[in-house]
């Protein structure tokens, strides 16, 4: 709201759009230097004169023509004071909108995206989190600006891993034992046949005759992994709602099976195929990248042609304009080159095809690994973050109605938090702890300052105030104020932002700045007493209740519930 506004204001000095002034606008790094700062830099070409002069001759006009803003040269910047009291009750009335920070930015563009991912027959653990829950954030991003969006779970349902597995079960595993626990025994006979190919290698070869018949489409082999793969599902489902985390596709790796020979004939006719020591493969010297193996020696796909046909699929009937990889940063060569031999193919479109890396998750700073076993499942991490969301509720407010639901929010919210405020591409290292905590950078502590405005809201019998008063901007006088007014103004932007950048954290940091400023204005001074003028609380419990609705709509995009109370 600021930034439109002052772009608005100041175009016409310059004999400029609003729209071209409005992308060279910043806010400056300290409030003593304006709400509003425009480097005057870029102008001093076209103007034929210093950066410096072009600040202060504009500043000169500004203050003569407008008594709403203040204008100040500083250093080739001009720096602009909003000083109207209307600024106030505009900016909290626009805040205060169901659908505020909503655009049509994406307006006729369809975005694919394609997240989470988990593998078929194995625990949905906690590094399975951070595809899972940016995909998530980044869906629900792109939606509230515009865009038509389709989410896709690619699921890991074909490969050699589970030759590996069936070989597993026939020679160490048993039905009863299996049907007991499918995923924890699933894994169990993952982890032997790794253990057991130490003393006898050739177990390797067993594995990939085994996926060599499931690809033949033998029916005792084909039966077995479908067991597999109705077992895990089960149990995926059962963690996406726990997570409020929904698909409109889970169209795995075999779906494709089917699309894969078409793809190897496209490479074979446009003669992109060599052989390579009895392999197919495409080589990408020209892009200084090594070959992208297509076939196996034995005839057998890789997932880089299933790749293809997925890319090509969602291209050509999901119709998709650009398509998402929320896949871990170990996975960019690979993106390089599958993007590589769709261009190589002549599919200009490839140039949309988007890998959006994010860094390793570790718990308590262990590396997890399937083979090995070391596997932290995420509904056990789920459980044991409620449990202490509970103890925590028990301890300050015993009498809380429906503590059990909000301590299922709260504990959610905190391990989502825990991961959505890091940069995506940095590695994360989760800790219980330091994640549930009502206090600090943490999703409790933005549940509870929601929470906590709901209850003032309450108290003040906002509902009937205003009814009978509008908001007047010379209550709300105070820095601390308008600093909160100034952090509301952000929130379309940062959207735009967290778009442009594929950066969930965007919007976390954006929450918890907007908390803070909050907080600061409610301890410096009661909001509701019985003395107060009832004009004056309206006013400031409608910027209240603005933040709250910021603060709802933000979390809501992250993926995580914002109780009403705590």
């Amino acid at each position: 709201m600021l930034m439109k506004s002052a772009s608005s204001l100041v175009a016409p000095y310059l004999s400029v759009s609003p729209a071209e002034l409005f992308d060279k606008l910043e806010y400056p790094p300290q409030k003593e230097m304006g709400d509003v700062s425009l480097p005057c830099f870029t102008f001093a070409k076209q103007l034929r004169q210093a950066p410096q002069k072009i600040a202060e001759q504009i500043a000169e006009r500004i203050n003569a023509d407008q008594t709403e803003i203040h204008a100040m040269a500083i250093g080739g910047y001009l720096n602009l004071f909003f000083q109207a009291d209307h600024w106030k009750s505009d900016f909290v009335a626009m805040a205060s909108e169901e659908n505020y920070g909503h655009s049509n930015l994406g307006s006729g563009i369809c975005v694919l995206v394609d997240m989470s991912s988990p593998n078929i027959a194995k625990p949905f653990g906690i590094g399975h989190l951070r595809s899972t829950m940016i995909g998530n954030a980044l869906v629900n991003l792109y939606r509230v600006t515009g865009h038509e969006v389709v989410n896709v779970n690619h699921l890991g349902d074909w490969g050699t891993q589970f030759g590996k597995l069936i070989v597993a079960y026939k020679r160490w595993g048993s039905l009863e034992t299996l049907q007991q626990e499918p995923i924890k025994e699933s894994l169990r006979l993952y982890v032997k046949f790794h253990e057991e190919t130490d003393l006898e290698p050739e177990l390797e070869d067993e594995a990939r005759e085994a996926f060599a018949l499931l690809e033949r489409g033998d029916p005792v082999t084909l039966e077995l992994w479908q067991y597999f793969v109705d077992e895990s599902m089960k149990e995926f489902h059962k963690v996406y709602e726990r997570l409020g985390v929904s698909f409109d596709h889970y169209t795995g790796e075999s779906f494709y099976n089917d699309k894969i020979d078409a793809v190897v004939s496209q490479l074979r006719e446009k003669e992109l195929l060599e052989e390579s020591d009895g392999a197919q493969i495409v080589r990408l010297d020209e892009k200084e990248l090594p070959p992208c193996l297509i076939l196996k020696k034995d005839g057998s796909t890789i997932y880089a042609v299933r790749d293809l046909a997925t890319a090509l699929y969602r291209k050509q009937v999901l119709q998709a304009d650009s398509i998402l990889y929320v896949v871990g940063a170990e996975q960019s060569l690979h993106f390089q080159q599958v993007f590589s031999v769709l261009d190589k193919m002549g599919y200009a479109w490839s140039e949309q095809c988007q890998h959006v890396p994010f860094g390793l998750m570790t718990f308590n700073g262990k590396k997890m690994s399937t083979r090995k076993g070391k596997v932290v499942f995420l509904e056990e991490v789920l459980d044991e973050a409620v449990a202490s969301a509970l103890q925590i509720i028990n301890e300050k407010s015993p009498e809380l109605p429906d503590k059990e639901k909000v301590a299922e929010a709260v504990g959610v919210g905190a391990v989502i938090f825990g991961d959505l405020k890091h940069h995506r591409q940095l590695s994360v290292d989760f800790n219980m702890e330091d994640a549930v905590s009502f206090d600090g950078e943490t999703g409790p502590y933005l549940q509870y300052t929601h929470a906590r405005i709901c209850t003032l809201l309450r108290r003040g019998n906002y509902g009937a105030l205003r009814g009978r008063f509008i908001v007047d901007g010379a209550h709300l006088s105070s820095d601390s104020a308008w600093e909160c007014l100034k952090t509301l103004s952000r929130y379309e932007s940062t959207l735009h932002e967290a778009v442009k950048d594929n950066e969930p954290f965007v919007i976390a940091r954006f929450l918890l700045d907007l908390a803070k400023d909050f907080n600061r204005f409610y301890n410096s001074g009661k909001i509701v007493k019985d003395d107060a003028d009832e004009a004056e609380v309206c006013s400031k419990l409608s910027l209240a209740a603005a933040v709250a609705n910021v603060l709802k709509q933000g979390l809501g995009l992250l993926g995580i519930k914002a109780p009403r109370e705590m």
